[in-house]
């Protein structure tokens, strides 16, 4: 650089030689520490803007009186995303993504050809499609609080965490090593693979939860806080146990034997006198004081005003009667602590008052980062599962249900409303979790997904050779988005596979769902399509953006339709949470029945005066505004890559 600079110094002209220094910083400005990368030309995409639109597809309603609905969206998902962005900036709690891991194998696509191994551009390609949808999926994440997930494989961990960290300077990351395969899959002349990894990007306050685990989430010494129920002996042993080493700890228990068992009727102060036999006891008590078996004058463990709080708390008993040589029983600070704290669950009181827990309670806490869970095998939780919804073939290498449900659940147990998006979304398998995750704590948690329509390549063969193209039906029923995802997601909300067949089995858990009763959920199935811009200005589109406003306005209650080719002047629509002024003339009538109901929370105005706008938004207080049709032009006009 210092050669660099002697060499500008020495032109003559001030006006070059300004200029060469200011292209020089800009250069310096983009040099790239990390990862380095040839950034593709977008693969096959439209440059410039687009105005997305959702087609109705089908719907499944198994849950009429809720309002709770998720979203499937047939689309490339690049474009999707943008549509997301615009539906809700800053509002998504948890995005989980498998993306396709870039294996060689001819698993993927760029500019519609398969991606192979011998591709010299493979990684870069990979990558350049990563940037493109990781840029806009961080216009979706609530910077306050949220998680990025994504899963990959040995193949591209590399790149995709230097991705991540370029990309989110501002989020924490960890990376998470999980079995998947206990049975291994070859590599030819390599180990064999058992596992994969999970990023984790939090954003803000976002942090995994403490949650109730079984053994097998426990590989360290750090992750297992909670040791077993142990009710310890009140007698002092060992050093410093002696009466004279601790006076004010020598004190008498009153105890009574009733037919239930022995019961501590109160406890005395410090005894100072030597003269034990000098104490009276309170009627039909016994005294126990503290004493070796050998008759040794011992002392407490703790002080008689702590004897009491922790009788009043539950955490004292007595052994079996034996007398004054009944034993006094405490329960261990841990386990104290962990009670007070809800870590470990109370299930009533002894006839003695003290607390009742069961030894097989499953703890909580927060786990390591190395995962080896029997329920996130791909093979028995993934492949097997979805052929007994779809049959076999269907769909290669889906992740296991219980490894989905578990990542996500750390991030939105405490949030039962949350909104999670997966935009590679596959096979289905991050709404079963969500669904599934709803059912166990009675959450209203939403879920989008979003997946292409794309068939295997040896499908696309074979239906080639018939003479079919994509977009010919017998080509798109056969594509991941109807052949796949769709199917699993009617079946596993009805609770049947698609023979109409009743599912068999359960689901694994303490709650022993069966999986032919379904889940009390609802989903529509949307294909985003576009939209002439021409035709959005002059307002003659209201009916195939109307699905838009119902997801803008949190996609409450069943998707409204409009069939008429005339436009009303107003739509009001409690049951969905919004309204739609169409008509400047029906103002005073708009105002007054949407300000009429209290489930409108979001208020769309057809308006092309700003001013007009803004005068019209007084009136709707504590309601959310959005002035159409400029919104939606403006977002995606002057944010086409957003």
């Amino acid at each position: 650089m210092a050669a660099i600079n002697d060499l500008i110094e020495q032109i003559e002209d001030e006006g070059l030689r300004q200029r060469i220094n200011e292209e020089l910083r800009r250069l310096l400005k983009q040099k790239k520490f990390g990862l380095v990368f040839e950034e593709h030309q977008p693969e096959g995409l439209t440059e410039g803007p687009v105005y997305p639109y959702l087609q109705k597809i089908d719907q499944v309603e198994h849950a009429p009186d809720d309002s709770l609905w998720h979203t499937l969206i047939e689309s490339d998902n690049y474009y999707a995303l943008q549509l997301l962005a615009y539906l809700y900036p800053g509002m998504v709690d948890c995005i989980y993504i498998d993306p396709p891991y870039n294996t060689g194998a001819r698993d993927w696509k760029y500019n519609n050809d398969y991606v192979d191994s011998s591709d010299q551009y493979r990684h870069s390609k990979w990558l350049s499609m990563m940037k493109r949808r990781l840029k806009l999926a961080k216009k979706l994440l609530n910077p306050r609080d949220s998680v990025l997930i994504v899963t990959i494989d040995e193949k591209e961990y590399l790149h995709l965490g230097c991705l991540l960290e370029e990309m989110f300077p501002e989020a924490r990351m960890q990376m998470v090593a999980t079995q998947i395969t206990p049975q291994g899959n070859p590599r030819v002349k390599q180990f064999y693979r058992t596992d994969e990894y999970i990023f984790i990007v939090s954003f803000g306050d976002a942090q995994p939860a403490s949650l109730p685990l079984e053994q097998d989430w426990r590989t360290g010494l750090g992750d297992t806080p909670v040791k077993n129920i142990n009710w310890v002996s009140l007698l002092r042993t060992g050093s410093a146990r002696k009466r004279e080493d601790r006076p004010y700890m020598f004190y008498p228990f009153f105890i009574k034997n009733t037919c239930e068992g022995p019961i501590i009727e109160s406890i005395g102060e410090a005894y100072l006198d030597d003269n034990l036999d000098k104490l009276e006891p309170p009627v039909d008590t016994t005294i126990v004081w503290p004493k070796g078996n050998d008759g040794e004058l011992r002392r407490w463990q703790v002080s008689s005003s702590s004897a009491r709080d922790l009788l009043n708390q539950g955490f004292l008993r007595l052994g079996k009667w034996n007398g004054e040589n009944t034993a006094v029983q405490y329960l261990a600070e841990t386990n104290r602590k962990n009670i007070t704290d809800g870590m470990i669950p109370v299930s009533g009181r002894r006839y003695d008052g003290s607390v009742i827990v069961d030894d097989n309670y499953i703890p909580t806490f927060v786990p390591g980062s190395l995962w080896r869970i029997p329920s996130h095998d791909a093979t028995r939780f993934g492949s097997q599962l979805l052929s007994k919804f779809l049959g076999q073939g269907r769909f290669s290498f889906p992740k296991s249900l219980y490894a989905v449900h578990d990542t996500i659940r750390f991030f939105v147990a405490n949030k039962p409303n949350a909104l999670i998006v997966d935009f590679f979304a596959g096979s289905g398998t991050t709404l079963h979790a969500v669904n599934l995750l709803n059912a166990e704590d009675g959450g209203h948690r939403r879920c989008i997904m979003v997946t292409n329509n794309e068939v295997s390549e040896q499908e696309a063969k074979t239906l080639t050779k018939q003479g079919y193209k994509p977009g010919d039906d017998e080509w798109e029923r056969l594509g991941i988005a109807r052949y796949v995802n769709w199917p699993r997601t009617v079946c596993s909300i009805e609770g049947h596979d698609v023979n109409g067949q009743p599912l068999k089995g359960e689901y694994l858990g303490t709650d022993h769902r069966q999986m032919k009763d379904g889940f009390e959920a609802n989903c529509i199935f949307f294909k985003l399509d576009f939209l002439d811009k021409t035709q959005v200005a002059l307002g003659r589109q209201f009916r195939e953006l109307l699905p838009l406003l119902w997801m803008k306005a949190g996609s409450v209650g069943s998707c409204p339709t409009f069939e008429s080719e005339i436009i009303p002047q107003m739509m009001v629509l409690p049951e969905n949470g919004f309204a739609v002024l169409t008509d400047e003339k029906a103002f005073s009538q708009f105002v007054e029945q949407v300000n009429s109901e209290d489930s409108i929370r979001m208020v769309f105005l057809v308006v092309d005066s700003d001013s007009l706008y803004r005068e019209m938004t007084h009136c709707f207080p504590r309601r959310q505004t959005c002035q159409l049709y400029r919104d939606y032009l403006d977002n995606f006009r002057i944010n086409p890559t957003r």
